[in-house]
This record gives C-alpha cells, sequence and structure tokens, in this order.
C-alpha cells in the first residue's frame, strides 16, 4: 500500500483526504502512483500532469524519502520506505513569486 499525501486544494478537487492510500501494481514508480490516483480520483486528471504528454505540471513536485523526485524520469522506483508505505509519497504545490 502506497500513501500519499496530498495539498489541501486537490484534496477539495478531488473530494479526498489529505491522505490517501494506494495499491499499485508491480513495483512501486512515480508513474504507476499517479496513474492510481488519477484513476481513483478523476478530477485529479490534468491537475498534476498534462493529459497528452504525461508531464508533471509546472507547479507541481512530487517527493519521496525526503527527495526531490520532480525531474527524475517518472519510470524509476520510489524508495524502499515510500513503497512499502513507512513514509508518503508527497505532492507539492509549488508556489512562484520573488
Amino acid at each position: 500500500m502506497i500513501r500519499v499525501r496530498l495539498p489541501d486544494h486537490l484534496c477539495t478537487l478531488a473530494g479526498a483526504s489529505r491522505e490517501v492510500e494506494l495499491s499499485v501494481d508491480g513495483k512501486a514508480t512515480q508513474q504507476l502512483v499517479l496513474d492510481a490516483l488519477e484513476l481513483r480520483f478523476p478530477a485529479l486528471k490534468g491537475a498534476l500532469r498534462d493529459p497528452q504528454t504525461a508531464r508533471r505540471r509546472p507547479f507541481v513536485r512530487f517527493y519521496a524519502g525526503g527527495e526531490d523526485l520532480s525531474q527524475l524520469p517518472p519510470d524509476l522506483p520510489l524508495p524502499p520506505a515510500v513503497a512499502n508505505g513507512d513514509e508518503p509519497f508527497l505532492v507539492i504545490a509549488a508556489i512562484a513569486g520573488g
């Protein structure tokens, strides 16, 4: 079971709690977790990734095991602590400004 922690505005959009649990088939990767999240909460489709290219939206970041995974290939395995549910996969809303 993968734990995913969402920012408040995405919880509201999806009608989900702050942290959700998901099952993924095979080795847990960013791509599989996001696929499972969008399948369970269809309102999130397009909010995290571009629906045509599946690329991460510019102001969304993904963290796991204390590391920013946002720029890494989405098919890399997640850290074991995240894959086995000890730590959550974090979806963070980035803020621009100066």
